[in-house]
């Protein structure tokens, strides 16, 4: 028996269907805590697959239920919403229409890097925002410099040699 669990991920919730034989049965909502999540992936078969949405917490939901399950696929979700374009959209309905897709092998996915790369992508993109604040606290020195009219190479502002 072939089971697929539609997952429509929030920030504290996340609201479960499961397809089960060609029939949906709407099973509540899953705390999002680890915790939460730990427990509900412990009632899982090995042999289910979940599908989620690439939400903003989507990774870490991949994270918590993959030892858990055959598969955890995430979903594409502007494809999603462009192939399941519905009148009323609730929650129930967007987790049902995610396990829906994914039964029906139409489910258009997002490809998931393996935990190494997932690791070094988190790097590179917290050195981004790293550098990217230290650039703008710099060009508000610069400017409090300038509106006091000090001359920049005055101030040793820990750039290069050209004072850039």
């Amino acid at each position: 028996m072939r089971r697929v669990i539609g997952l429509d991920v929030h920030r504290t919730f996340a609201e479960v269907v499961f397809w089960e034989d060609g029939r949906l049965r709407p099973a509540g909502q899953v705390d999002m805590s680890c915790s939460g999540l730990d427990g509900f992936g412990r009632t899982l078969d090995k042999a289910d697959e979940v599908v989620v949405e690439a939400t903003g917490n989507a990774m870490a939901v991949v994270r918590v239920l993959s030892p858990y399950v055959a598969r955890v696929i995430m979903a594409n979700p502007l494809q999603v919403r462009a192939i399941a374009h519905a009148r009323i959209k609730t929650d129930k309905i967007d987790a049902a229409v995610l396990a829906q897709l994914r039964a029906a092998d139409f489910l258009p996915e997002v490809w998931l890097p393996a935990p190494a790369t997932e690791r070094l992508q988190r790097l590179v993109a917290r050195r981004n925002q790293v550098v990217r604040h230290r650039t703008q606290i710099k060009n508000e020195v610069h400017a409090i410099l300038q509106a006091l009219r000090l001359d920049r190479g005055m101030v040793r502002d820990g750039g290069r040699q050209d004072g850039t």
